[in-house]
């Protein structure tokens, strides 16, 4: 090899093709990243995580409730991060504030509005046929993330519904023997679980979710 000549370039293509100077990575090399890629592309293809058609039951409106519930998510998300940003006085004091205030919670009524639809009526299908039991389990288990992600929000407005929705929640904390680890007093340990870490739970749930769907297929109608 001469000076000039510099170290061999590595590539992973997916038509296994190799270009002049290059070498292809075979299934089973050591490459991890190559290896990731692989398995995520045999896990869920890309016509299947971004699918041109749809079978004709979608059309039902009982399949519009779980878009919906993405959709307001999306409004949670976005006012509360506008609001979490401005804090406390902000919205308690300023027009805007109030207006943005009142977004998020009335999306956060019709998050758990869409969402109670969405999963009655996934009940009443039998959502978990055809090997979709992880579809189901994700969509219930965000429900129950988002119960306490929403009693955070109560508690952490700073108003007096704040101080009376929390002292009287308390009582139900320290019965349930989680008082002492979830206290509904502590407004800076409510506004983190709140403004991180529930949401970040329930956004990586919906996540799978949706990419567990995108997998397995929309559960079709029982057979009548």
């Amino acid at each position: 090899m001469s000076a000039t000549d510099g170290p061999a370039k590595v590539t992973d293509l997916a038509d296994g093709a190799s270009s002049p100077g290059e070498h292809t990575i075979e299934p089973g090399s050591s490459s991890w990243t190559a290896t990731i890629r692989r398995q995520a592309v045999q896990t869920l293809p890309y016509e299947k995580l971004f699918p041109d058609s749809q079978p004709t039951y979608v059309a039902s409106w009982i399949y519009l409730f779980g878009a919906l519930s993405l959709g307001s998510l999306a409004v949670c998300i976005g006012s509360g991060t506008i609001l979490a940003l401005k804090g406390p006085g902000w919205w308690h004091d300023g027009s805007i504030g109030h207006f943005f205030n009142s977004l998020h919670l009335w999306a956060v009524e019709l998050f758990f509005f869409f969402m109670v639809i969405h999963l009655w009526g996934k009940y009443w299908m039998s959502a978990w046929r055809g090997g979709r039991a992880k579809v189901w389990m994700t969509g219930a288990i965000t429900f129950l993330v988002a119960i306490p992600c929403a009693l955070t929000g109560y508690v952490s407005q700073s108003n007096f519904d704040a101080q009376w929705i929390s002292t009287q929640a308390k009582d139900a904390m320290n019965s349930a023997g989680i008082g002492s680890f979830f206290n509904l007093l502590n407004f800076g340990q409510m506004y983190g679980y709140h403004v991180f870490l529930l949401p970040l739970a329930v956004v990586g749930l919906v996540v799978a979710h949706v990419l567990l769907v995108r997998r397995h297929g929309v559960v079709p109608p029982l057979e009548s």
